[in-house]
């Protein structure tokens, strides 16, 4: 009797969990993707604008660890432009070290080519830097052809 009332609640839990699915289809049981809010993204600056962060440490350590993740792979550790990876994509990069190569580029030129990209280089998105983080990265990119030793002066004549 008692093995006859156990099995006989066992099929009754069965049927109310199974019952409730039947008739639906299978998108229906599974849960939706969850909804996120769009963020709102400000545009590149379209004109000249001024660089609006004042770098600190702590900043510049950021935008360096940026750079080593997302741009030293192409343009190289010291932004010299000269890795594997750059030569087997047949990319001709701009050498950073040289401080005649940035010198003709404005800070939001620069902006607008890390966070929209150029030619094969991918945009720089919201999701992975903030505005405040591109604009310390270009000031960290700046400070590549600070970093070589200055020319020697050439020789009197």
């Amino acid at each position: 009797m008692l093995k006859s009332i156990l099995l006989f609640f066992a099929v009754v839990l069965l049927a109310v969990a199974v019952f409730p699915l039947q008739g639906r289809s299978a998108q229906e049981t599974k849960p939706g993707p969850a909804l996120t809010p769009p963020q709102a993204v400000a545009p590149p600056p379209a004109g000249p604008v001024r660089n609006p962060v004042k770098p600190t440490p702590e900043s510049q350590a950021k935008a360096k660890s940026i750079y080593q993740i997302d741009c030293a792979m192409c343009h190289g550790d010291n932004g010299n432009g000269k890795t594997d990876l750059a030569t087997s994509m047949e990319l001709t990069l701009s050498d950073w070290t040289d401080p005649k190569t940035l010198a003709g580029k404005e800070d939001w030129e620069l902006f607008n080519i890390i966070r929209v990209g150029k030619d094969k280089m991918p945009p720089e998105s919201d999701g992975r830097a903030t505005d405040t983080e591109v604009w310390n990265l270009v000031i960290y990119i700046r400070s590549f052809s600070k970093q070589q030793p200055a020319a020697p002066a050439a020789p009197a004549q």
